[in-house]
């Protein structure tokens, strides 16, 4: 698998991805930046938890933090999402192909397979 996320960024993007928290703050950062309490906001938990989180998205390369004073903007990294998203294709493709063959092989009629309805059958 050349040209594909090391396994060890994949655990630390997949781990990251496991938590809904962190997944809804990433679908929030689509929408644009945001600072640490504009996300925190929906959540019922304290700030020094969101920053887990965060430090959690960060460590796996999926946001970006810029300060501004004693503000920290955070963004979302596409990059890392990229990596993840070329890791997801070549599996994608494989099942894609397998899938199609399945299919080719469903729709070809086979005698062993067929049923015909001959005198010789009991009917009930």
């Amino acid at each position: 698998m050349t040209n594909l996320a090391p396994d060890s960024t994949l655990d630390l993007v997949f781990g990251a991805l496991a938590d809904k928290t962190r997944r809804a703050i990433l679908e929030r950062l689509t929408r644009g930046s945001a600072t640490v309490t504009e996300l925190a906001d929906p959540f019922d938990m304290s700030l020094p938890a969101i920053s887990k989180h965060l430090s959690t998205l960060e460590k796996a390369g999926l946001i970006t933090r810029a300060k501004e004073g004693r503000i920290h903007h955070l963004s979302l990294a596409p990059s890392r999402l990229h990596e993840i998203s070329a890791w997801l294709d070549h599996y994608r493709q494989f099942w894609e192909q397998n899938l199609d063959l399945l299919g080719a092989f469903l729709d070809t009629p086979s005698d062993e397979n067929s049923i015909e309805a001959t005198d010789d059958q009991p009917t009930t």
